[in-house]
């Protein structure tokens, strides 16, 4: 493949209605988690435009998007459907789940960490404790993602 194929490849991906409706409901939701984030800390941080955790899931947001533009595109009967929806409800699954709980679990870290260090036991970095999503925020994100799929369709 020559670097022609490439960006000829490349830029034929900005006609698939599918992942373009799906990157823009993931940028979306994340704007909205950054403009929460300014507006409750009163400062801005770029940070929260990438970062994971928060109101809205942006997990959740673009894989229940990617589900509805697949449904609305190939049928709510296709395979394609059904994959992408299977894989919107194990990511909404771990973003709530298991990123939750690795994120009260670092929580409790840092917690230990800060006694250690300030009995001047142990200096230690801090582990980040922001991973996952409590079920409102995949819900709001699920939500939000059907919608904006259902609209930019």
């Amino acid at each position: 493949m020559t670097l022609f194929d490439f960006l000829a490849a490349f830029c034929q991906m900005g006609h698939n209605k599918i992942l373009v409706i799906t990157i823009s409901v993931w940028i979306i939701a994340q704007g909205i988690k950054m403009l929460l984030y300014i507006f409750r800390g009163k400062r801005f941080n770029f940070r929260w435009f990438i970062g994971t955790g928060g109101m809205p899931s942006s997990h959740a947001a673009g894989v229940s998007a990617l589900a509805t533009a697949c449904g609305l595109e190939a049928g709510f009967q296709s395979g394609l459907f059904a994959l992408a929806f299977i894989f919107a409800v194990v990511t909404m699954f771990d973003a709530q789940g298991v990123r939750r709980s690795t994120g009260e679990q670092a929580e409790i870290l840092n917690k230990v960490v800060d006694d250690m260090y300030w009995h001047k036991r142990i200096e230690m970095g801090r582990i980040r404790d922001f991973v996952g999503h409590t079920p409102i925020q995949v819900l709001v994100g699920f939500l939000l993602g059907m919608t904006l799929a259902i609209l930019f369709h």
